[in-house]
């Protein structure tokens, strides 16, 4: 799976460019027919709790993308936040078939 990482009004840590890289990986093994990951990572307002907002859009050939959007703390929670619903979208338009 391709990962993308965008950020607006910040410059992302490797730290938490791996821990991004990690989670899609574990994502990829679950549901092998994901192949783009698109993330774009922003400061909503800073000097403000529940500023980091994170965006997530998965790429599956031949269906429509998936998306999702969280804001949180930190940028890895709002990450695992994102992961989560579209890890439920995946099961949901797998049951569907």
């Amino acid at each position: 799976m391709e990962v993308r990482i965008k950020d607006i009004h910040f410059d992302a840590t490797s730290k938490l460019e791996e821990f991004i890289n990690k989670k899609a990986q574990k994502l990829a093994r679950r549901h092998e027919e994901v192949t783009e990951m698109d993330v774009t990572l922003k400061v909503v307002k800073p000097e403000t709790s529940n500023n980091k907002e994170a965006a997530v859009k998965l790429t599956i050939p031949q269906k429509e993308a998936l998306y999702a959007s969280k804001i949180a703390d930190t940028f890895e929670e709002a990450i695992d936040l994102c992961l989560d619903a579209l890890s439920h979208q995946l099961d949901k338009a797998g049951k569907e078939k």
